[in-house]
């Protein structure tokens, strides 16, 4: 068997620490990878994260205070970053440049303009350099239903409803891009894959009602409401919110002509994500995925995707060992944002275009 692939995960904030659980689980369970280094600007954290993590693995996991220290040591030879998204693009581009393949957060930069810069230089020098981190792709729920639709099991799609609603606001201090660019890219790009077509126009509504007030996090409005449109009678629809109060809510329609297919339900059991489809009169098709439970306190969305977020490290692992171009890349990124930027341009709100 090959060496294992030497990983570094930059960045240890709420989800750089699951990353690096998961980094470390695929190379506990397969031998393909071994977690080699952590980087945090906050060197407490990193040798806080390096020797919980040490623990739990036959080699020590270095820390790093940058990734200029990690790449002048040579501890690591691949990186997933989940740093903030200002500095998505300084990360990804020093790693790269270095000769790393990286796992990267989304979204890709912190603005559309940025998006294409970054593409450009990509596509390039580095065109089968960067992974960008859509997990979506890898939900066994939401694949199942890809199948469906694929097979002919509703018929010709003429809808597809993408819902996203957190319980509570952003954390305190959580800089966003704005709720469109920093909660649908993944309804918009679930919603790419599923179809394989983009949208010819765009609209958006937006609103301030509630959890905006309760944290010190910059976004524009708290509640939001994104339409596609589609050639040949197609549409879609995307709703995502900071409201939701009573838990996590994460749901997919699919409309056709012969019936529908749903992924996921909120009956406060966030872990039984259920794929259902019925037809005129019959069910087809009726599965409930158990999520994982990790039996400490993690984000709310750990819950439903814990499992896509490991296969998406898995496979990330197996295409730098293979040398093979990755399935989502940079182009997927800049698209969703593309799309984002098209509805962002018809956003109406409460207050004659101007935002509250």
């Amino acid at each position: 068997m090959p060496n294992p692939l030497q990983m570094a995960v930059i960045g240890q904030g709420r989800i750089g620490v699951l990353h690096s659980l998961h980094v470390q689980e695929v190379a506990n369970e397969s031998g393909a990878c071994r977690l080699s280094a952590v980087v945090d600007t906050r060197m407490d954290r990193a040798e806080a994260a390096a020797a919980r993590l040490s623990r739990s693995q036959s080699t020590p996991v270095r820390p790093f205070p940058s990734i200029a220290a990690m790449l002048e040591s040579g501890a690591a030879e691949a990186s997933l970053i989940a740093t903030p998204t200002d500095c998505h693009r300084s990360n990804a581009a020093e790693l790269v440049a270095a000769g790393h393949r990286v796992l990267l957060e989304k979204p890709l930069t912190g603005s559309l303009e940025e998006d294409r810069e970054f593409a450009r230089d990509l596509d390039a020098h580095h065109p089968n350099a960067v992974m960008l981190a859509f997990q979506r792709r890898f939900d066994a729920p939401l694949r199942h239903a890809r199948r469906l639709m694929e097979e002919g099991a509703i018929g010709r799609v003429f809808k597809v409803v993408s819902i996203l609603e957190d319980s509570n606001p952003a954390p305190d201090g959580y800089v966003s891009g704005g709720i469109l660019a920093d909660m649908s890219v993944h309804n918009v790009d679930e919603i790419l894959w599923l179809l394989g077509r983009t949208p010819t126009a765009a609209a958006a509504i937006g609103n301030c009602l509630y959890s905006r007030k309760l944290s010190t996090a910059v976004e524009d409005y708290d509640d939001a409401f994104l339409y596609l449109w589609f050639p040949s009678e197609l549409a879609a629809q995307v709703s995502v919110t900071r409201n939701h109060v009573s838990g996590y809510r994460v749901e997919t329609w699919i409309f056709g002509e012969k019936g529908q297919i749903h992924v996921g339900r909120f009956e406060q059991k966030p872990r039984d994500i259920v794929v259902e489809a019925y037809g005129r009169g019959e069910t087809i098709a009726h599965q409930i995925y158990k999520q994982r439970d990790y039996g400490r306190r993690l984000p709310e969305f750990v819950d439903r995707f814990g499992h896509a977020y490991k296969a998406e490290v898995a496979e990330f692992v197996e295409r730098c060992n293979t040398g093979a171009p990755f399935s989502v890349t940079h182009n997927d990124g800049l698209r969703a944002m593309e799309v984002i930027h098209m509805g962002s341009q018809r956003f109406v709100t409460p207050h004659a275009g101007e935002k509250p």
